[in-house]
């Protein structure tokens, strides 16, 4: 039997196994199994934390739902983040994933602050399938016309701003510009209501995992892309069907900075070779 821990970020959940000290053999169908909601643990990513190196404190791998591997999670890093600072006693942990190295600082009562470094904008950093503006282009699905901005925080976004984020076709809209041909890496989806120029109301499709309570790189996007279009300042709190996130766009380094909750929900053991091809 195999440890993991049951862990969250505003209801993004997650399998993380501890990768460490023991080999783990997880491919995508294992993953894809393990996040099964009836047939396995269930969560919306597996995480794997594996040995760090000279100023790097552990790195991590990421799968979503359907088994794919992806390049960042800032909920995840949250909550890695966490586990770290208290297996070390400290406040300040560096965590290396796919998308880049993250600085992750204890904000208290439970809360992790991650550094997500700067935001790529450029159109072939996203990346898109052609040149276009990132700050505001037309998409077009199924023969109607969206404006959307994209954001690389790590992982590619692209952002609709709507009237009503309540009522937005978050699962139709957002599964059909996932795998658009403009984003051939496939791409995660934000709809977002601008409240006030300090408040965002976002929900989101989540490449590979579909709609969940919460998305942190999203909520980074979301922020970026509404500063941009002078809709809102650089700090702001976005308000997601879990709960809140705080985050800033310094403009001092450009970095953005995401501060958050991270909980551990329970322990357990899973049997990996029962998963296995």
């Amino acid at each position: 039997m195999t440890p993991f821990l049951k862990m969250h970020g505003l209801g993004n959940d997650f399998v993380v196994f501890d990768a460490r000290r023991y080999g783990l053999a997880l491919d995508a169908a294992a993953a894809r199994a393990v996040a099964d909601r009836r047939f396995g643990v269930g969560c919306d990513q597996v995480i794997v934390i594996g040995a760090g190196r000279d100023g790097i404190d552990a790195a991590l791998r990421i799968h979503n739902a359907d088994g794919g591997e992806v390049e960042s999670c800032g909920n995840a890093v949250r909550c890695v983040a966490r586990l770290l600072m208290e297996e070390k006693d400290r406040d300040r942990v560096v965590i290396d994933t796919a998308g880049g190295e993250l600085v992750c600082i204890d904000a208290g009562r439970d809360a992790v602050t991650v550094d997500m470094g700067t935001p790529r904008l450029a159109w072939d950093d996203i990346p898109l399938a052609r040149p276009e503006d990132t700050n505001r282009f037309a998409i077009n699905v199924d023969g109607a016309s969206h404006i959307a901005s994209a954001v690389n925080v790590g992982n590619p976004h692209c952002v609709l701003f709507v009237d009503d984020a309540e009522a937005a076709p978050v699962a139709a809209l957002g599964a059909r510009i996932e795998s658009h041909p403009l984003f051939p890496n496939r791409v995660n989806v934000e709809f977002v209501r601008v409240l006030d120029p300090a408040h965002l109301r976002m929900r989101v499709w989540e490449r590979g995992a579909g709609i969940t309570s919460a998305c942190g790189t999203g909520a980074c996007a979301a922020t970026v892309a509404a500063h941009r279009r002078g809709f809102a300042q650089r700090k702001v709190e976005v308000l997601l069907d879990g709960g809140a996130l705080g985050i800033e766009w310094r403009a001092g380094d450009g970095h953005v900075l995401m501060t958050g909750p991270a909980t551990l929900a329970f322990r357990g053991e899973v049997d990996l070779g029962a998963y296995a091809a």
